[in-house]
């Protein structure tokens, strides 16, 4: 009876977009771009969207295909599909990779609130230099007052919107707010058509350029586009799998986690035509990081035409892109408690509330009052540290218990999940991919776990 209660999107255009808002956030924006221009442009998407065939979709639909099977959250799954099975162990410390996210990736959202409105009013001026840029981003960072009360902001927005539920609020909310996102990129991305720098920023970004790839080294490039197949999807934590215990069954797993792909990789590569010719129609080197976003790009818009105007776009744009990805985890957060304490949902909204502002202080304090913390040695800030425990161990480890809970005897087992992945209308999978599921994809996950701690500690 419990199954047959639990809340459903009101249509499937409303799980496909606010799915989407939930892999499409800040790393589409800002680091996608980026690294396609390190790492040989062209040559780079074609090895990102082979990634994404062999780990991103496989790993979505596993999310996707526990949630809609178990209708619960990481929680309760593993206990609902295998009762007495161990794997139910592991979900503590995965739970506890959806508040160290949301812990520092509201804080960002809150620095995209604070841009948008700042851009929009004009209150950066015109003709802005990249050193006072760069400047104003250091002053936001030096003042935790302003810090707090955005993240507060765009906090209580979020969750406000998971209070009303889900088809009331998270659906209602989210499903046009991905639209405009979509309406604004493109609008953004046609503007770039005009600007003078269009060809020569183009040509950074997609066109094929092998020496970059050996400058970097071939294991580094690999490496680099597994990483952003795997992390933009944002698996490993049950924030997807959340929106697979509301779903229905009416289209088969691989046919929805193909789609959600499709939108998730447009957002990226847009970005880049948005990002890029700006750049160089202005004579600035693109940056990395938050760098290109807060620094680069306000001095860019700073010089243009209508600057105050396309400014404000952008980075409301962005804000769309980072609230999309904040209701959604938020979403998995309140469905987690209300699952594992039997909670209603306005007491998780409350609780999470409070957990995800405390647990947010020590990254916002890392910039002024707390900067004299180096955790990880030389300039690192408690976010970087925040960002490394996420990134480099409880996202690729949790995706690993995914897999292997999936094809082991003593977990769920590849039939069920093909059975579940098949239902509906749409591509089947296979049965012969058992062998891969078995073999290589978790050893794809396994060295892309080693492979970053190499990056950051032997490279």
């Amino acid at each position: 009876m419990a199954l047959k209660e639990r809340e459903q999107f009101s249509s499937r255009l409303g799980f496909v977009l606010i799915t989407a808002g939930c892999a499409i956030g800040l790393g589409n924006v800002w680091r996608f771009p980026y690294i396609t221009g390190q790492y040989g442009g062209a040559v780079f998407v074609l090895i990102y969207i082979a990634f994404l065939l062999l780990v991103g979709i496989p790993m979505l639909s596993i999310e996707l295909a526990v949630g809609r099977a178990s209708r619960k959250s990481l929680g309760a799954s593993f206990e609902t599909l295998t009762p007495g099975s161990g794997f139910a162990r592991n979900k503590y410390w995965m739970i506890a990779g959806n508040y160290i996210l949301m812990s520092f990736y509201s804080l960002v959202t809150g620095w995209m609130l604070y841009y948008a409105v700042k851009t929009a009013s004009g209150g950066f001026g015109t003709h802005i230099a990249q050193d006072k840029a760069g400047a104003y981003f250091g002053q936001m960072l030096a003042e935790p007052g302003i810090q707090f009360i955005c993240t507060l902001v765009v906090t209580a927005f979020g969750f406000g919107v998971c209070a009303l539920g889900l088809r009331k609020g998270v659906e209602r909310i989210t499903k046009p707010m991905m639209m405009l996102l979509f309406l604004l990129l493109a609008f953004l991305a046609a503007r770039s058509f005009t600007l003078p720098g269009f060809s020569e920023g183009m040509a950074y970004y997609l066109k094929p350029d092998l020496s970059h790839i050996k400058a970097s080294g071939l294991m580094e490039t690999l490496s680099a586009a597994m990483g952003q197949a795997f992390f933009t999807l944002g698996l490993g934590v049950g924030s997807i799998q959340i929106f697979g215990s509301y779903m229905s069954r009416r289209c088969t797993l691989a046919y929805e986690s193909v789609l959600i792909t499709i939108l998730d990789t447009v957002v990226a590569l847009l970005a880049g035509v948005v990002i890029f010719p700006a750049c160089f129609s202005y004579g600035i080197e693109p940056g990395a990081g938050p760098g290109l976003i807060f620094v680069t790009l306000v001095s860019v818009f700073s010089d243009m035409q209508g600057g105050q105007f396309w400014g404000g776009l952008f980075f409301i744009f962005m804000l769309f892109a980072a609230v999309s990805t904040l209701i959604a985890v938020f979403e998995n957060l309140i469905g987690i408690c209300m699952d594992l304490f039997g909670w209603s949902r306005l007491k998780a909204v409350g609780v999470n509330f409070v957990a995800v502002i405390l647990l947010g202080l020590p990254c916002m304090l890392g910039y002024n009052l707390l900067s004299w913390i180096h955790p990880m040695g030389g300039e690192s800030t408690i976010l970087d540290t925040y960002d490394f425990v996420l990134s480099e161990n409880i996202l690729p480890l949790g995706a690993m218990v995914y897999v292997i809970y999936v094809v082991a005897k003593r977990g769920w087992g590849f039939d069920n999940y093909l059975a579940e992945c098949n239902q509906g209308v749409g591509p089947k999978l296979p049965g012969f991919a058992r062998g891969y599921y078995r073999t290589l994809l978790p050893l794809l996950i396994a060295l892309l776990f080693v492979q970053g701690y190499i990056g950051i500690f032997f490279k």
